[in-house]
């Protein structure tokens, strides 16, 4: 099967970069397709830190741009999506034998005055001995700096820019496998495989390979490149324990071997651990902690609190491939984190433009989008007046439509539209769709218009909004990536979910538009 009007972008790959392209070109006048191989944040952009961060650790590489790109993100970023993000405070206990603390406290002072700071708090000197958040730690240290960052629930970033690249027309297919990709005439045709197994082709003027761990492997299987070995594949994994303390500030810790740690409050119940940096084998889809790994997060984060964390805590874990710049740095803790685009105009002068995009992290991820729709203008020119000038920093994703200090303010006001609902209900609608959980929640009444209770408190009226509009397909989309609720689902509960949601495919659900 054929389409007929070729698209102007077609882009290869559904995680941060992938979407947050879509969105803004889709908000540019361009028409887009995206397909991505599996789920939206599938692989790299949902096994993250799930920090929005300058990154205090690459001052020391001297990345200094890239760090203050990110530091002004936060805030761009913040005021953008104050449902999936929100600032957190980091505690940096000062270790005796490792960095100074004047060197410490030089860093956070670039760190505080770097990116324009307006909202986020500044750095403070914290007292270990008296402020509660010593309590957890050994009585060795003494002293640490506080300062700021945020979280992200970086799925959710993900879908929420899908979401609005679909609601500015462009077209995503998920579970949909780009096989092949070659010039023909000045255009790209483009033969896409969904999971059944059907095949269409389309064409596009422009090329973007956002594939991620995958990027090599589109290049050489998809486009049948010689192996451009460009790609830096390093695994970073997490693990997570029961709530290892009950104040709500983090920690960063460093560690001999010059790398650092977080430890981060999760899911209310949970700490989060993390994260490793390994440089990982030729298959990106072969992902998962090792036992190494487990011993080395555990040990670190020993070194620090007075109770110690042992293999037999951990809850679970995840891993994740980071798709860096080849940059040739000898360990992967030094390798760049910074993004790389790079054009292919092929051989002839007529020949459809290809955009490689490499590396970068999760906070600069618009910027990347803009960088990338930069190219796109130049090879395709402006679809109107309007589509010159760059828009996603001033353009709220999907239910972000209110202050970012006025979450609790929206919580509220849901819980007076619907005072039927329990418990922290109304609280994690808000911090998964913001202002869409109006929407989402209808004219529902009492409890029994939210339909079944599939597990925790997940009603069949969310899982409809996760089927229809966010392309969710099996129980591992809905619990592990959408909301989170993974966890609290029993192995029974997880079974009931599958055979729902394979129930209400079954007599279709309108694709998402």
């Amino acid at each position: 099967m054929s389409t007929s009007d070729p698209f102007d972008v077609f882009i290869i790959g559904g995680g941060i970069n992938g979407c947050g392209i879509a969105r803004d070109a889709a908000g540019r006048g361009y028409s887009v397709c995206l397909a991505e191989m599996n789920d939206l944040a599938n692989a790299t952009s949902s096994g993250s830190t799930k920090l929005i961060h300058g990154g205090l650790r690459y001052l020391e590489h001297y990345e200094f741009r890239l760090v203050r790109e990110a530091l002004r993100e936060r805030e761009v970023l913040w005021s953008t999506a104050p449902h999936i993000i929100r600032p957190l405070r980091f505690v940096l206990p000062h270790h005796q034998g490792l960095r100074p603390a004047w060197l410490l406290r030089l860093g956070l002072f670039l760190y505080d005055h770097l990116g324009g700071r307006r909202l986020l708090p500044g750095t403070r000197t914290v007292d270990l001995r008296d402020d509660p958040v010593g309590a957890p730690l050994k009585p060795t240290f003494t002293r640490g700096f506080e300062y700021s960052d945020c979280w992200v629930d970086d799925a959710r970033l993900v879908v929420l820019n899908a979401r609005d690249a679909a609601d500015r027309r462009a077209e995503i297919l998920t579970r949909t496998k780009v096989v092949s990709a070659r010039r023909e005439d000045g255009l790209w045709t483009i033969t896409t495989e969904a999971s059944d197994g059907t095949r269409n082709t389309r064409q596009a003027r422009l090329l973007v390979n956002a594939a991620g761990p995958w990027v090599d492997a589109v290049l050489t299987e998809g486009l049948g490149q010689d192996k451009p070995a460009s790609v830096r594949l390093v695994r970073g994994s997490h693990i997570v324990v029961p709530q290892l303390y009950e104040h709500d500030r983090c920690y960063i810790f460093q560690n001999t071997d010059g790398r650092i740690i977080f430890a981060i409050p999760y899911e209310r119940d949970y700490t989060l651990i993390g994260t490793t940096d390994r440089d990982h084998g030729d298959d990106p889809g072969a992902v998962s902690i090792s036992s190494e790994e487990t011993d080395y997060l555990c040990a670190a984060a020993s070194d620090y609190f007075s109770r110690p964390v042992r293999p037999e805590d951990v809850a679970w874990s995840y891993s994740a491939v980071r798709p860096l710049y080849n940059d040739g740095a000898d360990k992967a803790q030094e390798a760049t984190r910074d993004y790389v685009l790079k054009l292919d105009d092929g051989d002839a002068t007529d020949d459809a433009t290809l955009i490689n995009i490499f590396g970068g992290k999760i906070t600069t991820y618009r910027k990347l989008a803009e960088a990338a729709v930069e190219h796109i203008q130049s090879k395709l020119g402006h679809r109107s007046a309007s589509s010159t000038t760059p828009w996603t920093a001033e353009a709220v994703l999907p239910g972000g439509d209110f202050g970012p200090e006025e979450f609790e303010d929206t919580v509220a006001a849901l819980r007076a539209a619907f005072p039927f609902l329990e418990g922290e209900l109304a609280t994690r609608l808000i911090r998964l769709y913001g202002t869409r959980a109006w929407s989402l929640l209808g004219d529902a009444k009492s409890p029994d218009d939210l339909g079944r209770c599939l597990g925790a408190d997940l009603y069949e009226v969310e899982l409809r909004h996760l089927v229809a509009r966010e392309w969710a397909v099996d129980a591992e989309d809905v619990l592990w990536r959408r909301t989170k609720l993974g966890p609290r689902f029993s192995d029974r509960e997880v079974e009931d979910l599958e055979a729902w949601l394979r129930d209400i495919t079954t007599r279709h659900v309108a694709p998402a538009a």
